[in-house]
């Protein structure tokens, strides 16, 4: 590796079965340039919009069409290297003396930055008709140019083979996300709601430069390397909790999603899309990648990792069910989807630990499936929910309702999406989760007890997670889409523009696609399972262990059952609906918006069975007496880490030092003499304490 290092420019290709020919590695340059081709047209591409002034709107169109062209070299580069399932590192002489760049592109990467990609170029193009540069000249500007940024720098991250690069990219990505959620910044929730993503972040940050300091110590190398077994179990689990920590607050891992659900409520609908789809999942793949790092895990590892992820899943749903913003609603089933993702992780983990190839295999799949479908449907509700706000000017769930009528696209298509994140089949959703029931069910009788115990509680917690998740998403359809209009925007709704319901069919149709056909993605999924497995004793035989023809044959099944049943309703004239006069109106002429359930009466029952951990905060109550006088009712569900914990700590320490103001006197001199007193008091404690841990760390 140091000989490596000292040379200025090399490349080489690595692949795990052996050498490949000199063609091959032809070819996975020309993919590799195609990508950094794709990172360089989407951080540009809001350049143009910085040039285009007044209500001229040719820069954002410029821009989208960058992103788009980004978006088919990226995914047409991405697939192929999956396709050929080949490694690639470049080395490239650094800015700084001594310290070389490397990338590297293999099938686990290129799995990420398909999404990465997909997602990208569809927001970009739905943000011409969302947030249009001619209605929104203060702010379309800023956020075009900083939305090809983020783009480019996660998929930096994803190239990334040493530490330089990885930290590099990834801090251009969390300021650009600030700068993102910011957009709006004239409202205090916005402002509030940046802030506490860019603490958020950077103190996952600092975790992560923890996490490469320790491995630079074992591997003298800043690369992405393994650190051998005998290098010490503490430096090994210093390494996995600060890498769990730092990339579990990116993933929104809970209890630390405290960021998220004011991050992605206050952004611009297709800005909260990229976060939730693919910003969330970097957490996801920088953990992978540190666990690549670390060979032979013991099994506490998948136990916990397990365990934050059915926490995750269970809570971030029921928090959901409580929720009458549409956008935070969605934000809450992102920590869902996280925890599903990170129980498929746990289930790999611990078949690691125990020598199960099986549960390597199923739990692997299922979790980096459901990174793309996650990023697919949950990008699609997104969109969805911003033809929502952009039609009705609100994102309250209780002002809405009748909109299927009035936007039929729009409802066709939250519909698919929600029956996706629900995981029924026939959609994406159904079959990564069945994965990871898979991983957690059919091996049982090869584990023992303790395997079998912990490995269980995935299938549990997936099953009361997707139990919710229905009942929430019948909540929001039902509220939002069916019924009577509960205000008058909802009444004067249109359908949204062309532009706006392109990106979401599309999205739409790869749902679809992935739901009814598994296997076109299967030999892309292998080679990434293979990748994060390989080193790790996993095995290639998904294509064999899953009946995936007769899972097909059962989607189109009901698909085309579902479509003759419609054809029939519509061409047979005694099931026609037929619009009449009431025969008898029960005491009253017409039926109003306030006869029909709300938000919070359809999600009443389970709000209150679980109110022992949603802490649910009630208005008003039922109206009493014979001659009752008008009464009103509201239930809000704050977050349990950021309402009840963190502002609450926040407001009593404001309190606390107070008197501290005393000391601001607007002198330089003393200024600087605090700087100078907590420099010293900073070099008397650190050092003697790093001196003690650097003891305690040496093998």
């Amino acid at each position: 590796m140091e000989a490596l290092q000292r040379q200025p420019v090399q490349r080489w290709v690595a692949q795990c079965d052996g050498c490949i020919r000199v063609h091959d590695e032809a070819m996975i340059r020309v993919w590799m340039n195609l990508i950094l081709l794709a990172v360089v047209l989407s951080g540009l591409s809001g350049a143009w919009g910085l040039l285009s002034t007044g209500r001229h709107a040719w820069g954002q169109w410029v821009a989208s069409a960058c992103m788009a062209l980004a978006g088919v070299l990226g995914v047409g580069a991405g697939l192929a290297a999956l396709a050929g399932n080949k490694t690639l590192v470049i080395q490239y002489p650094g800015v700084l003396p001594g310290i070389a760049m490397h990338l590297k592109l293999d099938a686990l990467a290129a799995f990420f930055l398909v999404l990465i990609f997909v997602v990208g170029a569809a927001a970009s193009i739905y943000g011409l008709g969302y947030w249009p540069q001619a209605r929104r000249r203060r702010t379309a500007q800023k956020l075009q140019f900083v939305y090809g940024l983020m783009i480019a720098a996660m998929a930096m991250v994803t190239l990334a083979a040493d530490a330089v690069v990885f930290l590099t990219a990834w801090e251009v990505m969390v300021v650009a996300g600030f700068f993102l959620i910011s957009t709006e910044d004239e409202r205090a929730d916005t402002r509030q709601a940046g802030w506490v993503y860019l603490v958020a972040t950077h103190v996952g940050t600092l975790s992560l430069f923890g996490v490469f300091a320790l491995m630079h110590a074992a591997t003298h190398s800043y690369m992405l390397a393994a650190i051998p077994p005998a290098d010490g179990a503490v430096v090994r689990l210093c390494i996995f909790l600060l890498a769990l920590l730092g990339f579990g607050i990116k993933a929104g891992l809970m209890p630390l999603h405290f960021w998220l659900p004011g991050a992605h409520g206050n952004a611009p609908s297709h800005v909260s899309a990229t976060l939730s789809g693919v910003l969330l999942k970097m957490g996801i793949y920088g953990l992978l990648r540190i666990l690549m790092c670390l060979p032979q895990p013991p099994a506490a590892w998948g136990v916990v990792v397990l365990s934050l992820g059915a926490m995750s899943a269970v809570f971030g749903v029921a928090f959901a069910l409580g929720q009458h913003d549409l956008k935070r609603l969605l934000a809450y089933h992102s920590i869902e989807n996280i925890g599903i993702i990170l129980m498929g992780l746990g289930v790999a983990l611990i078949g690691v630990a125990e020598g199960h190839p099986m549960w390597v295999l199923f739990g692997m799949a299922g979790c980096l499936l459901h990174v793309w479908n996650h990023g697919l449907f949950k990008s699609l509700l997104f969109l969805g929910a911003g033809s929502v706000i952009s039609a009705t000017g609100s994102r309250k769930i209780d002002a809405l309702g009748g909109l299927a009528r009035l936007m039929p696209w729009t409802a066709a298509l939250f519909l698919l999406g929600a029956w996706a994140i629900c995981g029924l089949p026939p959609l994406n959703g159904f079959i990564s989760e069945l994965l990871v029931y898979i991983g957690a069910l059919v091996p049982a009788t090869h584990a023992g007890a303790g395997g079998w115990a912990a490995v269980s509680l995935a299938a549990v917690a997936l099953a009361v997670a997707g139990a919710l998740a229905l009942a929430c998403f019948v909540k929001v359809y039902g509220a939002v889409f069916l019924g009577m209009p509960r205000s008058k925007q909802a009444l004067r709704t249109r359908e949204v523009s062309l532009a706006m319901r392109v990106p979401m069919v599309v999205l739409a149709v790869m749902c679809l696609v992935i739901g009814l056909f598994p296997m076109v993605v299967l030999t892309p999924l292998e080679h990434a399972v293979g990748v994060w497995a390989w080193p790790m004793g996993g095995s290639k035989r998904l294509a064999t262990a899953v009946p995936w023809r007769e899972l097909s044959i059962a989607g189109l099944a009901l698909v085309t059952g579902a479509g003759l049943i419609w054809l029939l309703m519509r061409r047979s004239s005694s099931l026609r609906l037929r619009r009449a006069e009431p025969t008898w109106g029960c005491g009253y002429v017409q039926g109003t918006a306030r006869m029909q359930y709300t938000a919070s009466s359809l999600a009443q029952m389970l709000v209150a069975m679980l109110r022992w951990v949603l802490l649910p905060v009630q208005q008003g109550g039922a109206p009493a007496g014979i001659f009752a006088g008008r009464a009103s009712f509201h239930s809000d569900v704050p977050d349990l880490v950021t309402d009840r914990l963190l502002f609450r700590f926040w407001r009593w320490l404001q309190l606390r030092l107070r008197p501290m103001r005393r000391v601001h006197q607007g002198s330089i001199q003393r200024y600087l003499l605090y700087i100078l007193l907590v420099l010293f008091v900073l070099l008397l404690t650190l050092v003697p304490v790093w001196t003690i841990v650097r003891h305690m760390l040496a093998p």
